[in-house]
């Protein structure tokens, strides 16, 4: 039965009496199959689209499987993002050991670029295998602890195959229904990796007195499961898949970047929500690393202690992400930005200006508790801005470009603090500067038209 012909019955069927189609089992069920059949298309009566039906965190059965593989590389990468420092084992300057979080931003560069062409080919599939094998080998690397330059090249692997699960795991959520509750349980898992290891890290090396290396032990039996685990959840998921799930429309032409980057309206969404990212990962990520450093030079405080508050930074947005997340769709994402941001600035203002080790861990921890849910939520708003067709390479290259930001500040910070007579002080000013500039940013996104879907 082709489209038209079940929208005709339908609305031919529609008109038999009321009384006598109900009284008809046969007929309602009819009914019900022709009604089931029209809905799933869209159109103006003249030109009919099919709709693909929302999935859900539970459908198809086995997207409880997949998801639990992409809340498992979220822990990774978020203990990946805040990994112990190395500055006295290698014996180096801010500059130097700041080059770390420099070196992954080549490779959330080229996954920027080729997580639309991976997905088209090897679907969903290849994402999971190239990531988690990215993460197996710049662990393994890492662990042997070699010299200072072939470490930071075995870092371009880690955020090359961070990049690519940032983008598609982000993208792919990003389509489910109750999106803003899953979102922020996917990023709270992210949350929770970097809780857990400057927790671990900490433990290692001041309680039982191991080498930093020896971290990397533990995060190669985290990265070999998650190969395993994630090539079994997605292993249906290949490129025939994907390309059958996401038809790019006949009338557009090119490559889908050229539309997101180059075209209006999109483009303007598009780049906004990059630079909205970039800045995002960079605050995120340059607070929660240079926070130990912070409390241990400016504020006094022991090597467990910082650490600690390191630990509290990221637990705090975790929760934050789980708790706004079920907050931000009763208020709508837009207004939630607008709230959630100069709460963030002024708790920023705090823990610079009150000079209390104290006050300062409970004013971070409440920080990370309010710019936690920024990253979905900035997901979500644009999703609603963009067609679909151009969410896969749109949220994965803003996705991917926020993975460098989280590379480029924290490196910018450590490289100013080193020419700088404020040392790691540099750390708060710049954080509130570029919180000041994430709500402008918000404020130029443009607003979403109501239209029927």
């Amino acid at each position: 039965m082709t489209t038209s012909t079940s929208v005709i019955e339908l609305n031919n069927f529609s008109r038999v009496d009321g009384d006598q189609a109900l009284s008809n089992e046969k007929h309602a069920q009819t009914f019900n199959e022709l009604e089931r059949k029209a809905d799933n298309f869209v159109g103006d009566g003249q030109h009919l689209e099919a709709v693909e039906e929302v999935q859900r965190w539970n459908k198809p059965r086995a997207n409880i499987f997949r998801l639990g593989a992409a809340f498992w590389t979220f822990i990774i990468l978020g203990a990946n993002d805040a990994a112990v420092g190395l500055e006295t084992y290698y014996h180096a300057s801010y500059t130097v050991v700041s080059l770390l979080f420099l070196s992954p931003l080549c490779g959330y560069a080229l996954s920027a670029f080729s997580n639309d062409k991976i997905h088209h080919h090897f679907g969903q599939r290849g994402i999971a295998i190239i990531c988690a094998s990215c993460h197996l080998i710049s662990y393994t690397a890492a662990s042997l602890h070699p010299p200072f330059p072939a470490l930071i090249v075995i870092y371009i692997f880690s955020g090359f195959g961070g990049g690519l699960a940032d983008a598609g795991w982000n993208a792919w959520v990003a389509n489910m229904a109750n999106v803003n509750e899953i979102m922020g349980f996917l990023h709270a898992f992210y949350g929770l990796g970097a809780t857990l290891s400057p927790l671990i890290a900490t433990s290692l090396i001041t309680k039982a007195h191991l080498p930093w290396y020896t971290f990397y032990y533990l995060m190669i039996g985290f990265s070999g499961l998650e190969l395993v685990w994630s090539s079994l959840a997605f292993w249906k998921q290949d490129g025939k898949a994907f390309r059958a799930s996401h038809p790019r429309p006949t009338e557009k032409s090119g490559p889908p970047f050229k539309e997101a980057l180059l075209s209006l309206p999109a483009a303007r969404t598009t780049w906004i929500l990059t630079v909205f990212l970039f800045i995002y990962m960079g605050v995120e990520v340059a607070l929660g690393g240079w926070i130990v450093e912070f409390m241990l030079r400016v504020r006094h405080a022991s090597p467990f202690a910082s650490g600690m508050a390191g630990t509290g930074f990221w637990l705090g947005m975790t929760i934050g992400r789980v708790v706004l997340g079920f907050v931000t769709p009763r208020i709508g994402e837009r207004l939630s930005v607008m709230i959630y941001i100069p709460i963030a600035m002024g708790l920023e203002l705090v823990f610079w200006l009150v000079p209390q080790f104290h006050v300062s861990a409970v004013a971070v921890a409440l920080v990370g508790f309010f710019i936690g849910p920024l990253f979905p939520a900035a997901v979500v708003e644009s999703m609603k801005l963009l067609p679909r067709h151009l969410h896969v390479f749109a949220i994965g290259f803003a996705a991917a470009c926020g993975g460098g930001g989280a590379s480029a500040f924290p490196f910018a910070v450590g490289a100013i603090a080193q020419n700088s007579d404020k040392g790691v002080q540099v750390l708060q000013p710049i954080a509130l500067a570029l919180l000041s500039t994430l709500f402008i940013l918000w404020l130029c996104l443009p607003k979403v038209q109501k239209k029927d879907e």
